[in-house]
């Protein structure tokens, strides 16, 4: 499974064959100005919530590519009046079938409304199941008992987190998170972008390696076995 990394919570997961690409917020960060936005191709498109810099390049990208977007029902029907047709809505507890497994939304802590203000739903988390294996990406949240319960379902991989505080999660609460879970190798995301999130990533690291856990931190643009 091949993890490649946009910038702020964006990411694309190679998996069976298929590209799974989550939260497309590149283009209006600058950190990301070396990802060329254009060679970007994907399958499906997941989108955890409403918020600007969750779905900043979604529409675009999902026009480019083609892909099946995967939201909940308010930011599908979002996308629709976009014109983006191929689009699966689901809600939280649902599973749906994707090109390479299938995907379970579950719950996330935090806001959601759309760009143009409109009602973006409950946010949310995915689990992704594939045939090497299961991830998952919590979205923007806050530490929530409820991850024990991911755990209980599935033995997971890794777990995609966000830790830039402020808005979500810390590191530690993120390392907390990753203990519930059952996940030993943490991707951290949604860090460093805008001065409230930004971190010393030297410690995080640290402060994971201590509790006997991965914190991997990919340049953006790069590409990671995971």
């Amino acid at each position: 499974m091949k993890l490649t990394y946009f910038g702020h919570s964006c990411f694309l997961i190679e998996s069976g064959g298929s590209r799974l690409l989550f939260d497309p917020f590149i283009t209006p960060n600058p950190l990301a100005a070396s990802v060329d936005v254009a060679k970007i191709q994907a399958d499906v498109i997941l989108i955890s919530h409403g918020h600007a810099d969750h779905v900043a390049d979604a529409v675009a990208l999902a026009r480019q590519t083609r892909a099946k977007v995967v939201a909940n029902w308010e930011i599908a029907d979002w996308f629709g009046r976009q014109g983006i047709s191929n689009i699966q809505p689901m809600n939280h507890g649902g599973t749906v079938t994707l090109p390479c497994g299938k995907a379970k939304m579950v719950n996330a802590i935090h806001s959601s409304s759309l760009p143009d203000g409109t009602y973006g739903g409950n946010p949310a988390g995915f689990v992704v199941e594939t045939s090497q294996g299961s991830f998952y990406y919590a979205g923007d949240t806050a530490l929530t008992l409820d991850m024990n319960l991911i755990a209980e379902e599935f033995a997971l991989r890794f777990a995609v987190l966000p830790i830039g505080d402020t808005f979500t999660m810390g590191a530690a609460d993120a390392i907390k998170a990753a203990e519930l879970c059952g996940a030993k190798k943490v991707v951290g995301v949604h860090y460093n972008t805008f001065p409230p999130i930004q971190i010393d990533t030297t410690a995080a690291q640290a402060a994971f390696a201590n509790e006997g856990l991965e914190l991997l931190l990919p340049a953006i643009g790069s590409t990671i076995e995971i």
